[in-house]
């Protein structure tokens, strides 16, 4: 039986570890409320919102070649604008990883973290996947894209009702 072959969301021909800001999206699977809620347009994370965000602003303390300019978790995604920033002191294995390499390393060690908060009976419990299997990415091409892509950030919580990854 041939399946149909999935299409990378990537830019072709684009070095996705050279320096530059992005824009990600991370949703978990099935948009599923894992990580909490938002009640009169405040965000409201669980513990296992927390944990995210917790692990997600500890990426540059690994890996200080990357700087989190600005990140929300929501109930059921992560928004975030990462800036790769390499330079002659970070020559080295981690400095030559990909955007995704640094999203898989983030989603593994979340998955692990939350799977072990199911088993203590602290997380809400998920079907087979925690996370999408992708994610979205824009690279930000100029200071108006960063302005309005940060300001979506920012006021993600407060717009949560027409977002398209909604869900009571």
């Amino acid at each position: 039986m041939n399946l149909p072959q999935r299409k990378s969301q990537r830019l072709k021909n684009y070095d996705y570890s050279q320096n530059a800001a992005y824009f990600v999206t991370i949703c978990t699977q099935n948009h599923l409320c894992l990580f909490g809620k938002i009640s009169n347009e405040t965000l409201i994370l669980n513990d296992a919102g927390k944990m995210v965000s917790d692990k997600f602003a500890e990426i540059p303390k690994h890996y200080p070649h990357i700087e989190i300019i600005k990140y929300v978790v929501m109930p059921n995604h992560l928004h975030a604008i990462l800036l790769i920033q390499n330079d002659e002191s970070t020559k080295g294995h981690s400095a030559t990883m990909t955007l995704s390499e640094y999203i898989r390393r983030f989603k593994t060690l979340t998955t692990k973290l939350y799977i072990e908060g199911v088993k203590a009976n602290r997380y809400p419990a998920f079907n087979k996947r925690v996370w999408q299997r992708s994610y979205h990415d824009h690279v930000i091409r100029n200071e108006a894209d960063f302005l309005r892509i940060y300001e979506y950030i920012e006021t993600n919580p407060l717009k949560w009702h027409l977002d398209k990854y909604y869900k009571e």
